[in-house]
């Protein structure tokens, strides 16, 4: 059985509403507010887990979502150790692309790579994801005039589809026997400027200041706290050139492309898309 978890988010809506999964009776649906043949897995309630792992083979853990360090740290351990105890054979985990690393969130995301890593039942493979094409729509939008505003620099983000990793983590999902113990650099083919998301929208680049941005996400008031490090850690990364898939190993070039089986989507055209509406 596979069980899938973080189904009402925005990559595990994708990967649920796959068709690839539509002729499968061996697949569960885990939320923390189940419907009919849904299971209760919550991350926040470890005494839940328990029966909610039972009779698992494979464990597609989508990762728990923006909190601060130690809440991600310990949902991620209560499943990982609940995934050992019920006895789940091999955990599928969405991770961060490596090179992330200079981001703020990343510090739980390698944690949890590591726990699987140093467990003694599980087998794992880790799914390095790069950031969403969708992502960069909203962090780098053009303002009423048509002006990208955002503080990108002369950097390029490795952007990726989010539609492409769902379906390669139901892909391996399905599959796991032939990726464990795999870590895989999910990152765009095309790294993404503010001159070219510009010219896509027929708008202007006039990238701001950090500190203007940090400003003006705090004032609007939508953020909580612990996000605006995170997205100011997201641009600076970018505008430092950390962020566009050059400093991966050579041998991830391509993974996304070889494990879709296909082109990959390009993540300028849903930049669009979802700019425009």
């Amino acid at each position: 059985m596979l069980l899938i978890t973080g189904a009402t988010g925005a990559l595990g809506r994708l990967v649920t509403s796959s068709p690839l999964l539509a002729a499968r009776s061996d697949v569960v649906i885990g939320t923390r507010d189940p419907g009919p043949g849904q299971r209760r897995v919550d991350f926040d309630d470890a005494a839940s887990l328990d029966l909610s792992f039972s009779g698992v083979h494979t464990l597609l853990m989508i990762s728990a979502g923006a909190a601060e360090d130690d809440v991600v740290i310990a949902r991620h351990d209560a499943v990982i150790s609940a995934a050992e105890k019920a006895g789940v054979r091999h955990v599928v985990y969405t991770s961060l692309s490596g090179d992330g690393d200079h981001l703020t969130y990343a510090l739980a995301h390698r944690w949890t790579e590591r726990r699987l890593r140093v467990s003694s039942s599980l087998e794992w493979t880790v799914l390095r994801n790069g950031l969403y094409a969708e992502f960069l729509a909203a962090v780098a939008a053009p303002g009423p005039d048509g002006t990208i505003a955002a503080p990108l620099g002369e950097g390029r983000l490795a952007a990726v589809a989010r539609a492409d990793l769902a379906e390669v983590a139901v892909r391996v999902a399905l599959d796991p026997a032939a990726h464990a113990g795999h870590t895989y650099e999910l990152v765009g083919e095309v790294a993404l400027g503010g001159e070219q998301l510009a010219a896509t929208v027929d708008g202007t680049y006039e990238p701001g200041t950090l500190e203007a941005t940090r400003e003006a996400i705090a004032g609007a008031g939508w953020a909580l706290p612990f996000q605006v490090p995170m997205l100011l850690s997201t641009y600076s990364a970018v505008q430092g050139g950390f962020m566009d898939g050059s400093g991966l190993p050579d041998d991830s070039r391509g993974t996304l492309r070889r494990l879709l089986g296909r082109e990959p989507r390009a993540a300028v055209e849903v930049y669009a898309e979802v700019v425009r509406g």
